[in-house]
C-alpha cells in the first residue's frame, strides 16, 4: 500500500471516531429538547469542544436526525443570535445508543 494511501485510511479512521463521540456526546446533552447552539454551549462548558459555536454540533445534529436518532420538533428564536432556529429531540430512549 502506498504510503498516502495508508495516512489517508488512518485519518479517515481517526475522523470516524471522532464523529462517533460527538454523536454520542450530543445525545447525552438532549434530556429535553434544544437547538444546536444550546447543545453547543453546554459541550463548551463541560470541556469537550473548544468554543460555543453551534458549527461543532448543527451538522451532527442533521446526521444523526437522517439516522433516526433525533428530530426537529419545533422552532424558536435563539436566545444568543436571535436567529430563527430548530429544536431538536431525541427518539426513543436512553437504550437508543450509536
Amino acid at each position: 500500500m502506498k504510503i498516502t494511501t495508508e495516512t489517508r485510511q488512518l485519518s479517515f479512521n481517526d475522523i470516524q471516531e471522532k464523529t462517533k463521540k460527538r454523536y454520542e456526546q450530543i445525545l447525552d446533552r438532549l434530556d429535553k429538547p434544544k437547538t444546536a447552539k444550546e447543545i453547543a454551549v453546554e459541550l463548551f462548558e463541560i470541556g469537550v469542544i473548544p468554543s460555543t459555536e453551534r458549527n461543532y454540533t448543527a451538522p451532527r445534529l442533521t446526521e444523526l436526525e437522517k439516522m433516526g436518532y433525533v428530530r426537529a420538533i419545533d422552532k424558536k428564536k435563539c436566545e444568543y443570535t436571535g436567529k430563527t432556529v430548530a429544536v431538536y429531540e431525541r427518539i426513543g430512549g436512553i437504550e437508543n445508543e450509536i
